[in-house]
């Protein structure tokens, strides 16, 4: 079985699903097996690949409750080697509706077990909370990938999500790192994304990787043409430092 990354953090708007989308649209193009997994409500890695919602009847929401199975969620994108298991806003009734299962904290893990084994890496991108749906992450990943954005609350919540982290490694998934802190949204023309950038190298030393992503207009406008960078524009400054993320990611094996 191939790695099994969860991009998360419950702070909005640091870049989970630009860099979800893109890095695996990155490792697919680079010859690597990739499923991504959209397992926030919102659906945005969905749509940021092309996939409509509006007749989708099988998605993680079903696959988690144990309504279909992953096989029958799985669709393909317009990057080879790249699948998606999609997500629709019914997820977000998930939540309350895995309150009272047994186990409730694995049905991910159980459900993509059998089809992990058929790709290199899947990529899990969570909502922006440590719910139900992020802990389902945490459960069924072998590590975690924090994107957090170069600003000055960047630190905050920091805490609460390593605590959650250690949790779920000493009872429920022992295999759980930190395998990656990924610097977003960088300006190195302002002081405070410089001194930002400090304290988060400070606080996770090697973890945090080389490449940062920098703001980039052509990142934010092409989830609303549902493609990747890579096939929107392949020669910006987002495309070409999410290019070197992925190797970046590749290279942790």
């Amino acid at each position: 079985m191939g790695r099994i990354h969860a991009i998360v953090n419950q702070k909005g708007g640091v870049g989970k699903t630009t860099t979800a989308v893109n890095v695996a649209a990155y490792m697919a193009a680079m010859g690597a097996r990739i499923l991504l997994i959209d397992i926030d409500p919102q659906g945005n890695a969905t749509t940021g690949l092309g996939i409509s919602k509006l007749n989708l009847l099988n998605t993680t929401y079903r696959v988690i409750l144990g309504e279909v199975t992953a096989e029958q969620a799985i669709v393909n994108t317009k990057v080879a080697n790249l699948d998606l298991m999609p997500a629709t806003l019914d997820l977000a009734g998930a939540e309350l509706e895995l309150i009272a299962r047994i186990s409730r904290e694995t049905c991910l893990r159980n459900a993509i077990a059998g089809v992990a084994t058929g790709y290199d890496h899947v990529i899990i991108d969570t909502p922006p909370s440590l719910g139900l749906l992020t802990l389902n992450a945490l459960v069924a990943a072998d590590g975690a990938i924090v994107p957090m954005q170069c600003e000055f609350y960047a630190m905050e919540g920091v805490g609460q999500l390593i605590r959650t982290i250690d949790l779920v490694k000493q009872h429920l998934n022992p295999e759980l790192v930190i395998r990656m802190v990924i610097l977003t949204m960088v300006d190195n023309r302002m002081r405070l994304t410089q001194q930002a950038a400090e304290d988060i190298r400070r606080f996770f030393g090697s973890r945090v990787a080389k490449t940062q992503i920098p703001r980039n207009v052509r990142l934010s406008e092409a989830p609303s043409h549902g493609e990747p960078i890579l096939l929107y524009d392949a020669g910006s400054r987002g495309a070409i430092a999410y290019r070197s993320l992925a190797e970046e990611v590749l290279s942790l094996g």
